[in-house]
């Protein structure tokens, strides 16, 4: 799904109108709604500081909204053989059923992958068994790992960064 329809299907998710979130993300008032249309008409993609305000108009995740190449389905495919090659993802067939689940013990990234849907899968088990509404299930996902509370997750810090760290250290040493 493009980032026009995420962006269009968690405003309309939200009960906003273009001119309302175009407003709310700091476009004038004259042209907001046309602003809003182009990114949701894909004729405009936005830039990522716009995606980070959309994202916190929206309260969801700026992952949320540049969800990566599954608008056809033959991206869909490529991004599902992805995690099979990354991650462990294997699909077989239960009594005629398709199934996915993950081999974690195809190394640590399976695993991981592995711990996150089992979180997925047991907030989808609440909401299943109305210990929670679809509101909190929604805000979940669209937020995710912001509410996972099956794990924890550490940010590291990026490569620039990292590289500056080791010079200056290199340099104390000096």
């Amino acid at each position: 799904m493009a980032i026009g329809e995420r962006i269009r299907f968690i405003r309309n998710l939200r009960g906003m109108t273009q001119k309302w979130l175009g407003i709310a993300v700091g476009f004038p008032e004259k042209t907001a709604d046309v602003r809003m249309a182009q990114y949701e008409g894909s004729t405009r993609t936005p830039k990522a500081d716009m995606i980070n305000t959309l994202a916190n108009v929206l309260e969801v995740s700026p992952k949320a909204l540049d969800v990566s190449d599954i608008d056809s389905y033959i991206g869909l495919m490529h991004t599902m053989f992805t995690l099979e090659d990354l991650y462990g993802l294997q699909i077989s067939d239960d009594d005629g059923e398709v199934c996915l689940r993950v081999d974690k013990s195809k190394g640590t990234a399976a695993a991981e992958f592995h711990k996150m849907l089992c979180a997925w899968l047991q907030v989808n088990q609440q909401l299943k068994d109305g210990s929670i509404d679809k509101a909190a299930y929604d805000k979940w996902r669209y937020n995710y790992p912001e509410y996972d509370t099956s794990q924890r997750w550490v940010k590291f810090p990026s490569q620039s960064l990292s590289d500056m760290l080791v010079d200056e250290l290199g340099k104390s040493d000096e």
